[in-house]
């Protein structure tokens, strides 16, 4: 009797890769990546993941995915209230400037660019995970603020935890990336945009029902520190990450075009850095929250009503980002128009406000508007870049999303501080003709054509 031949190891390559590459993509499909353990690892190989790695699940809200989203949610349930306090905290109690807000904004973010690129280039060499666990481990020194009379130190403590935040964005938007299928990830970025600005808006709740109640600004600033280090505890949880992707050994190839070994590649580092041209003017176009909140407190002569600027503009861009999430066409455009135009009307209309020829009802409209633009952004930008990023390079191109976004700020933070000296409306005019020439940019790189998600490949080849 005949004993059949043992069925040859896939870590035997007999075949040439590209014939290896569709028989793991059979294994392993685009549109239904599942969790099998037989032969996986020459498979993940060759479609460009480490085999150290699991591939990602149809069920897209894995444990990791909520442990990553909720570590979000805590974060700014306790740093959102910060931003919201601390611009009040500084001018109005401090008696600082308003231009020393808009330098302590600039250096925020000015370093904080740095920071961003810092963490995805420490992420590839030593780990995602660890990276993104130690810097939301000193995000509470935002928070200690509190404890300096002296502007200068209540602003220094800002900016080092905003610096440690920026460290830790870019890891954490790759850990995500990392846990899901190709084209569930504009769903997951949108999830966590949801529960990053849910936790947001609840903290501006709590921050304007202490307010309301008289609990000093002092005291609001501590209390955010107990959220911050719940974070970080739910960060410990997450299991992606928590070693370094190796480039796989075939080139990058995206399904359904087998042939984008040249113009598609091409066409994907166009849009790539499109996206950054564009993120990085969009940049210029935005500020930090903080100056709608001194805007309104001043204008109103009521600090509470600032505080609602803030929960409006949180609670809209949390709902949107859920909702668009759900858009798996046409991203380009809608980031474009949905995200880059509409934060151009929102600032026209915080012009309006500003100039006092309008009532409350201008600043909420103004607020919503600029929060529904903050939502699509936020879910679409990291969404795109992870599509066009090959699988070892992930984490580097997140960083440099945020660096280019961080450089944009920088300049915007700190001409709306100066420029506010003149008159309250002109920073808006400025931000509204940035995001304006933004808009422009993207869909001229662009031609507001989408990337295809494709399976993770490598940067070489």
């Amino acid at each position: 009797m005949s004993v059949p031949a043992p069925k040859p190891e896939w870590s035997e390559p007999p075949d040439p890769p590209p014939t290896r590459l569709r028989a793991c993509q059979a294994l392993y499909p685009p549109g239904g990546i599942a969790n099998r353990t037989r032969d996986r690892g020459p498979c993940l190989g060759a479609i460009g993941l480490s085999a150290s790695q699991d591939p990602p699940s149809n069920r897209w809200r894995s444990p990791d995915v909520w442990n990553i989203s909720l570590s979000a949610f805590f974060a700014d349930l306790g740093y959102q209230a910060v931003l919201a306090i601390f611009p009040l905290y500084l001018v109005l109690q401090l008696g600082a400037p308003v231009w020393l807000y808009g330098v302590s904004q600039a250096l925020a973010y000015g370093g904080g660019a740095l920071f961003g690129y810092a963490g995805g280039r420490l992420a590839e060499r030593y780990g995602r995970w660890p990276i993104a666990v130690v810097g939301n481990a000193f995000i509470p020194l935002m928070a200690l603020a509190a404890l300096s009379p002296v502007p200068a130190v209540a602003v220094a403590l800002l900016v080092a935890g905003w610096w440690s935040r920026n460290l830790r964005t870019p890891p954490r938007r790759a850990m995500l990336t990392e846990t899901v299928a190709p084209h569930d990830r504009a769903r997951a970025f949108g999830f966590l945009h949801a529960l990053d600005v849910g936790g947001g808006m609840l903290a501006a709740s709590y921050a304007l029902l202490l307010v309301f109640g008289g609990v000093s600004y002092e005291r609001i600033l501590l209390i955010t520190i107990a959220p911050l280090v719940v974070s970080t505890l739910v960060l410990l949880r997450v299991r992606a990450g928590r070693g370094t992707v190796k480039p796989g050994p075939t080139p990058p190839i995206l399904p359904l075009q087998p042939e984008t070994k040249g113009g598609g590649r091409k066409l994907e580092r166009r849009l790539f850095k499109g996206i950054l041209a564009a993120t990085v003017l969009f940049g210029f176009a935005s500020f930090s929250i903080g100056f709608p909140v001194l805007t309104t407190a001043r204008a109103t002569e009521n600090a509470s009503l600032g505080i609602l600027i803030f929960l409006v503009a949180l609670g809209v861009s949390s709902v949107v980002g859920l909702f668009v999430g759900r858009v798996s066409r046409r991203r380009v455009l809608l980031l474009a128009l949905g995200g880059y135009l509409l934060a151009s009307g929102g600032s026209a209309l915080f012009v309006l406000a500003a100039a006092r020829t309008a009532d409350l009802a201008v600043f909420l409209l103004a607020a919503g508007t600029l929060g529904a633009a903050l939502g699509v952004v936020e879910t679409f930008e990291p969404a795109l870049v992870a599509d066009v990023s090959p699988m070892d390079r992930t984490a580097r191109n997140m960083g440099s999303l945020t660096a280019y976004r961080s450089v944009g700020l920088f300049v915007s933070n700190l001409a709306l501080g100066f420029l506010a000296l003149r008159n309250p409306w002109l920073p808006y005019t400025y931000a509204a003709l940035a995001a304006l020439v933004a808009t422009l940019v993207l869909l001229v790189a662009s031609g507001a054509g989408d990337p295809t998600p494709g399976p993770a490949r490598s940067g070489r080849g």
